[in-house]
């Protein structure tokens, strides 16, 4: 495993600039040959449910150990997503059959048994690595007509309510042979597993497990080698083209944007000629009688870009956002490249945090300049508020999932030395460089408006209901929502069902087409608030973006409900945690974008008009 140090990060990101990429993989990760003969360790990662997304570590369970045990180095990414990468009893020789062969006899304890008991039940899988390959279940599709692949074998099978353990396994592995004679790459990994009372002998009947009753466990394994048709580049096309249902996934996903494609064209026209002809209405004004009465949004040139209460807090937000949206958009187009592969475990987790980090600069800069043009003076404290805002809320949410996790004896813990050691990350990286950016954006010049603030706020007029900010929230946040919702099945399946998400193009068209409906849902909001001649439209345009992280809440738990048989009381608070901050994030980011094109709509327009 590659830990991605900040330097590593660094330059792994400026590779980008001098190595084309073929493929599913990038030049950097360069396929390994082995000699005949060579052993090669069969590794394990982690042992997981889609029932509890509670992982354990394979050492956790009473299967054979290896005479010398060895963990290996993890990153970031892999340390969050739970996986603890160990070595396995078992090694193959390349090239080399192997008959079956006894591994060892595990005697079990009436605890040991019901804990095999219990993660069967629940379908748990056990997932194995060889050559950085996971192991794969063949199975067919539902129709017979395909053959699919499963990642993991299954700790055994509940049949017609008996338990039986699967302590025999039928390894395939598939080869290439390589660029050198004599050298083989290894192309595909699959297992066979099976319940034998005896070792070796299928006809001596499965074996069962009773609860509460001890038991006397023998473990054997097989090794066949195959040569395969693929390529050592293709090789994960396997897992690949078993994750997704390509088919659905394109018509959903080309329906969602035509939809989206029209509705926001709709709005822009719609906007275009109403803000012409109010502008040339108000232009033209002085050629009228004198008896003409003004009315709308040009009332409000003097207040319109009068500073928002609580204007720390809103800045912080904005930061945020923009941290979050630059983050995201670098995590998209990497993955588009193939940087961040699946090939690299927790590449994708550990690239995100660090983004995150590093663009905090981003963040601290425009927070530091719209904190001038609200005319600040605490600068200092305002920076400190965006640098500890959104990564305090994350920090200490997890830190009190990661209790749960703890309680459960889950290898999805994160280790207490890994905190210190993002929060030394943080407290190195992230903070000095939110502090940079806004200094250099609080010196900057405050945003130019075109119109002067009066001293004296104008009153305003009682608003309507569905003016007000909840009920716009849930009015503006459907458009927006309606672009992603399709996208968004498939990102909880890969997060909660244990699949793998590719189609980085596909969400890369997503993300344009999410921030050009927050725009568009943000101005129109703003614009129909300013002819109801309410000035106090800086935090409205932020919620009312925002408001489309209810509706991805509204849809996790749609999608806990409907799709996911989540059991018990811990994975079930982990689901709901972990959806609440990934909606709490999604509002932050839309609510952001936003803010930034009400922002940028109201300077325009009000620029536009002669104001006396």
């Amino acid at each position: 495993a590659i830990t991605l140090y900040p330097g590593k990060m660094l330059f792994l990101l400026l590779c980008l600039l001098f190595v084309s990429v073929r493929g599913f993989y990038v030049p950097l990760i360069a396929p390994v040959e082995y000699s005949r003969g060579q052993t090669i360790e069969i590794k394990s990662s982690e042992v997981e449910s889609i029932h509890t997304e509670l992982p354990y570590s394979y050492r956790s369970l009473k299967y054979c150990l290896p005479s010398k045990e060895v963990n290996y180095a993890e990153n970031l990414g892999e340390v969050l997503h739970g996986s603890r990468i160990v070595n396995t009893a078992y090694t193959v020789g390349v090239m080399t059959p192997t008959p079956c062969t006894k591994v060892c006899t595990q005697n079990l304890d009436a605890k040991q048994v019901n804990q095999f008991i219990d993660l069967i039940e629940k379908e748990y899988d056990v997932h194995l690595i060889l050559d950085n390959l996971p192991v794969a279940r063949k199975y067919s599709s539902p129709d017979g007509k395909l053959s699919l692949f499963h990642r993991g074998h299954k700790v055994g099978q509940v049949y017609k309510n008996s338990v039986y353990l699967y302590n025999n396994f039928n390894f395939k592995i598939k080869y290439h042979v390589g660029s050198e004679v004599g050298k083989y790459r290894i192309t595909g990994f699959e297992v066979e597993s099976n319940s034998h009372s005896e070792a070796c002998k299928a006809d001596g009947g499965p074996l069962m497990l009773v609860k509460d009753t001890p038991a006397s466990v023998p473990f054997s394994y097989s090794v066949t080698w195959e040569e395969g048709t693929i390529a050592w580049a293709s090789r994960w096309d396997t897992y690949l083209t078993s994750a997704t249902n390509s088919q659905i996934h394109w018509f959903s996903i080309i329906n969602s944007l035509i939809i989206v494609l029209f509705l926001s064209g709709l709005l822009a026209m719609i906007m275009v000629r109403a803000l012409r002809r109010d502008i040339a209405a108000y232009n033209l004004d002085e050629e009228m009688d004198d008896t003409y009465e003004e009315t709308g949004w040009k009332l409000l040139h003097g207040d319109v870009l009068r500073p928002p209460n609580y204007s720390t807090s809103l800045v912080a937000l904005i930061g945020s956002g923009l941290q979050l949206g630059a983050t995201a958009l670098a995590c998209i187009v990497l993955s588009m490249l193939g940087m961040l592969s699946p090939a690299s475990r927790g590449s994708l987790i550990g690239a995100a945090v660090s983004l995150f980090f590093f663009f905090g600069v981003v963040g601290g800069y425009y927070s530091g300049r719209l904190y001038r043009t609200f005319k600040g003076l605490s600068w200092k404290r305002a920076a400190f508020l965006t640098a500890t805002f959104y990564p305090g809320l994350i920090s200490s949410t997890c830190f009190i999932l990661n209790f749960f996790l703890w309680h459960a004896g889950s290898s999805g813990a994160v280790p207490f030395s890994y905190m210190c050691a993002l929060l030394a990350f943080w407290i190195c990286v992230s903070l000095p460089l939110v502090f940079v950016g806004f200094f250099f954006g609080f010196r900057k010049q405050p945003f130019e408006y075109s119109v002067r603030t009066n001293k004296i706020p104008r009153p305003i007029p009682t608003q309507l209901w569905y003016m007000r900010t909840f009920p716009s929230m849930l009015l503006a946040g459907i458009l927006p929502f309606g672009a992603v919702f399709i996208e968004l099945y498939f990102i909880f399946s890969a997060i909660w069902e244990n699949q793998i998400y590719t189609l980085f193009s596909f969400l890369f068209l997503v993300y344009v087409i999410l921030v050009v409906c927050c725009a568009e849902i943000a101005v129109v909001i703003v614009y129909f608030q300013l002819c109801t001649e309410n000035y106090r439209w800086w935090w409205k345009s932020f919620f009312v973006a925002a408001g489309t992280g209810i509706y991805v809440f509204a849809y996790g738990a749609f999608f806990y409900w409907s799709k996911l048989d989540i059991v018990g009381f811990t994975s079930t608070v982990l689901y709901f945690g972990y959806t609440a901050l990934m909606s709490i994030t999604f509002g932050i980011f839309t609510g952001s974008v936003g803010f930034v094109a009400s922002f940028i709509f109201v300077r325009y327009v009000y620029s536009a008009v002669k104001i006396d």
